[in-house]
């Protein structure tokens, strides 16, 4: 079985490691390296990994390495990591956003096997939606097992080119935060009704939750045709929808996207 060097103890890398084990990884080829004893020591106890301060020594060990950093720390890791035994035969994976895979290739001083992913939120719960998109010197082994990593916190989906990964990160990384917005607008009028906050909240995280089922368990139907199946001609819902087209809802979610997918290129470009 590969061995696994996770660069970071963040909440993505946590998740991931717990996916794995799940799914019968062996803790004993799973290391994780972080400056923060706290840190490290959590997912050690948490999951009977491997752990230690250095992140040369978690790289050495492992075939694969998640690059599971902020952003702005992706150059100074990875040229770290560019003096490590064997280089040619390990894979980096990385999950930090804005970062090219130019830009690691050139922080690791050579054209190294690099996969890009784009993970969200809930794949700390097993329900998460990663876009990927590999380098031109990554092997079949390399991808399925990449592919298994990420699998194993949610749904995948293979790019063809590098540069929809922004489109990834404007629609499925940031997405969830677009429903908790509406959520909370919706659970604040419940209130308003005079409910109860636990009512108002489960009111509303009952409702979206059964929605999102309809979507996943219907999957030959259209959304559209569920939303039209819910509303019934001059009824309430029909109401409700009118006025959310009149003040332009549509539109407004469009421009979100696209407002998050500049600042995607943005960072790219400061980062690069």
């Amino acid at each position: 079985m590969k061995k696994i060097a996770f660069i970071g103890a963040g909440n993505m890398n946590s998740s991931i490691i717990g996916g794995l084990i799940k799914q019968g990884w062996s803790p004993e080829n799973i290391i994780v390296s972080n400056p923060s004893p706290e840190k490290r020591l959590k997912l050690a106890q948490l999951y009977g990994i491997k752990e230690t301060a250095s992140n040369i020594e978690a790289a050495e060990f492992a075939d694969f390495i998640v690059l599971g950093v902020k952003p702005h720390f992706i150059d100074n890791v990875c040229e770290e990591l560019s003096n490590i035994a064997n280089i040619n035969e390990k894979c980096f994976i990385s999950i930090a956003a804005g970062c090219t895979i130019s830009q690691i290739q050139s922080a690791l001083a050579g054209k190294y096997p690099v996969i890009r992913t784009m993970p969200n939120t809930p794949s700390q719960l097993g329900l998460g939606m990663t876009g990927m998109f590999a380098s031109t010197p990554v092997s079949k082994q390399q991808l399925t097992l990449a592919e298994k990593m990420m699998s194993a916190v949610g749904k995948i989906l293979w790019l063809q080119e590098e540069q929809q990964i922004n489109f990834i990160t404007s629609i499925s990384g940031s997405g969830p935060a677009y429903f908790f917005l509406f959520m909370e607008a919706l659970e604040q009028k419940a209130k308003d009704f005079g409910f109860s906050d636990q009512a108002s909240r489960m009111l509303v995280q009952q409702t979206a939750f059964g929605a999102a089922s309809m979507v996943v368990e219907n999957s030959n139907l259209e959304i559209s045709q569920l939303r039209t199946n819910v509303t019934s001609k001059g009824g309430t819902t029909q109401a409700a929808l009118n006025k959310l087209t009149e003040s332009g809802f549509p539109q407004l979610v469009t421009d979100a996207v696209d407002a998050a997918l500049q600042r995607t290129i943005e960072m790219a470009q400061n980062n690069g």
